[in-house]
């Protein structure tokens, strides 16, 4: 029988942090969703001496990722996770399980988090917004002229993320990505992001891109429009991709 994964993360920081302030388990094993299989993701506050850092080791056979940080890092690391829209630490903090928590580190912590995820992440400047219109707009034509089926499936990746990100910024919304990208892009609008992904889904499996590039287009209403034609940037000294555009 596999060891409760609870039980092995307590081993791991009995062994590894026994002086750790805070300790959060997250992730699927907070949430009971863990397989056999999955990672355990753990946030651990150390002293101020210490090193702000992310670690990645097998313990007792299972995959830990560790995020350790001083509190001055956690500082950081909360500020660098708003400036990304992504909040990965903040969910952690918020949703994990509490192992360990000396001196109310835990629950100061999780206070700020819960603070930051209430505000939400900054909205994408002007122009970002305008270079992620303009991308998508490109890719929606590129897909609804596809004939190679492998560059169709290459656009419709593009135009699921592009479609998403534009989403989660007309709703403020935090960004997720990998596995987290259906889970957030549901929370972030149920109705549009259930389309985007239902017609991702039906392209690959019959190639038919129709109902992704009508979902893609309704995005755009959203925030705008499409937008082709007057699209218009100065250089900045930066080359900004239009595919990977501002605030990624």
């Amino acid at each position: 029988m596999d060891p409760d994964p609870i039980d092995l993360a307590r081993r791991l920081v009995r062994d590894r942090f026994p002086d750790a302030l805070a300790v959060i388990l997250a992730g699927s094993t907070a949430v009971g969703r863990a397989t056999a299989g999955s990672d355990l993701d753990i946030a651990v506050h150390i002293g101020d001496g210490g090193e702000t850092r992310r670690e990645t080791l097998r313990f007792e056979g299972r995959v830990v990722e560790l995020f350790i940080h001083t509190r001055a890092g956690l500082v950081d690391l909360f500020a660098a996770d708003v400036a990304s829209r992504r909040a990965v630490l903040q969910s952690m903090y918020a949703t994990g399980l509490v192992l360990v928590d000396n001196e109310g580190a835990a629950a100061g912590s999780r206070a700020l988090a819960e603070a930051d995820l209430r505000k939400g992440p900054p909205a994408l400047e002007p122009g970002a917004v305008e270079t992620k219109r303009y991308g998508l707009t490109d890719a929606l034509d590129d897909l609804g002229d596809a004939d190679d089926p492998m560059e169709r499936l290459a656009v419709a990746g593009f135009v699921l993320n592009a479609a998403a990100d534009l989403l989660f910024d007309h709703h403020r919304a935090w960004v997720g990505s990998g596995k987290w990208l259906p889970r957030r892009l549901l929370e972030a609008d149920r109705e549009h992001g259930a389309a985007l992904l239902e017609g991702h889904l039906h392209l690959c499996e019959s190639g038919d891109a129709a109902p992704l590039v009508d979902a893609g287009f309704q995005v755009l209403d959203l925030v705008g429009g499409p937008l082709r034609e007057g699209y218009r940037r100065v250089w900045q000294g930066v080359i900004e991709s239009v595919a990977a555009g501002a605030g990624r």
